[in-house]
């Protein structure tokens, strides 16, 4: 199988609505392959969310640029995620800024991708095991957090977290539909930006949804 065609024919398809041609080079280069079960390998270059286990999904590669785009990043900031998932958002984060720290809740899905990402030599990248907890506070205040679950409102241990003209992009909205928002935090008042309508599957944690 030619990954390096499919990836490039997935970057023409992403050029008509990313602009940020940082995002586009490294989504470029990036295996995603690797970062989905191998009985998806085929698929995965095709621009929608795939399932890496434990009820959780890699997102389609359109709703991960344009979150990525949306921090506007410029590759001197310390960047908080929250959801690591299969760590292919995270290999992304890390290729665009000076340090990521990532959480995860399920402890299995954050080994998995801390090995590989190990693997392909990041080394700027801190992986934690946070259970309910949302963030992670050691490390804060953060110049931008993606968020890459759905909560029902903005958390505002988030926020609390998010430096002053940093940048939180999150899914916000029920459990089966959401609006992606971008909040900009100002010392006298936060900016919120409707980006699209989305579906993610559920933040779960204190500040968010309870798990089921």
């Amino acid at each position: 199988m030619d990954f390096a065609a499919k990836r490039a024919h997935l970057i023409e398809i992403l050029e008509d609505e990313i602009k940020d041609r940082c995002v586009l080079e490294v989504m470029g280069r990036i295996p995603r392959e690797l970062f989905v079960p191998e009985s998806f390998s085929l698929a995965a270059y095709r621009n929608e969310p795939l399932l890496i286990g434990h009820d959780q999904t890699i997102s389609q590669p359109s709703i991960i640029a344009l979150m990525t785009e949306a921090l506007e990043l410029t590759g001197n900031e310390k960047v908080l995620e929250i959801g690591t998932g299969s760590g292919y958002q995270t290999a992304i984060l890390a290729e665009l800024s000076k340090n990521v720290i990532s959480t995860e809740r399920i402890p299995a899905l954050a080994e998995k991708a801390r090995n590989l990402l190990k693997e392909l030599d990041y080394h700027n990248i801190t992986i934690h095991i946070t259970g309910n907890r949302l963030g992670w506070e050691a490390d804060a205040p953060y110049a931008a957090i993606l968020v890459t679950a759905a909560a029902p409102q903005v958390p505002n241990c988030l926020i609390e977290q998010l430096a002053f003209g940093g940048k939180m992009v999150i899914p916000v909205g029920s459990r089966n539909y959401q609006q992606l928002c971008r909040i900009t935090r100002y010392k006298h008042g936060n900016q919120l930006e409707n980006l699209c309508s989305c579906r993610f599957v559920p933040l779960i944690g204190t500040g968010a949804w309870e798990d089921e």
